[in-house]
């Protein structure tokens, strides 16, 4: 029952950030973001995998593909209400230019592959 309420609560997460970045820009959604505080409580052990997990089945069901940006924002906020301290990481490569955007909690990447920190140059932490 608790991750079909976390798979609601992505989703939703999914569908309010489209509805946000259509009405604002980049700088907003990034001041946001570092606005957005961490919930003072000791999360689960287990919280990382199965916040990260719920978002991905919530991507699968959402009716159009969610970029790099938009689930990591989301995960942002869904971790941060559970006492995780998770950072937003925006990066980008030189030649062909590419940005991107992970999630982090402790150094360790939670939503993407690791070679991320090697391909692409960190240009923001938040």
């Amino acid at each position: 029952m608790r991750m079909l309420i976390l798979i609601a609560e992505a989703y939703l997460g999914l569908i309010l950030h489209d509805i946000y970045m259509r009405q604002r820009d980049l700088a907003s959604l990034h001041a946001a973001i570092k606005a957005f505080p961490i919930k003072q409580c000791s999360p689960r052990e287990n919280a990382r995998t199965s916040t990260a997990h719920a978002l991905d089945i919530a991507c699968a069901l959402y009716p159009k593909q969610a970029l790099c940006l938009q689930r990591s924002a989301v995960l942002i906020r869904l971790m941060r209400r559970r006492g995780i301290c998770a950072r937003l990481v925006i990066g980008a490569q030189k030649l062909p230019f590419r940005a991107h955007a992970w999630v982090e909690v402790n150094g360790e990447i939670i939503n993407d592959r690791l070679a991320s920190r090697e391909r692409f140059l960190v240009l923001e932490v938040c």
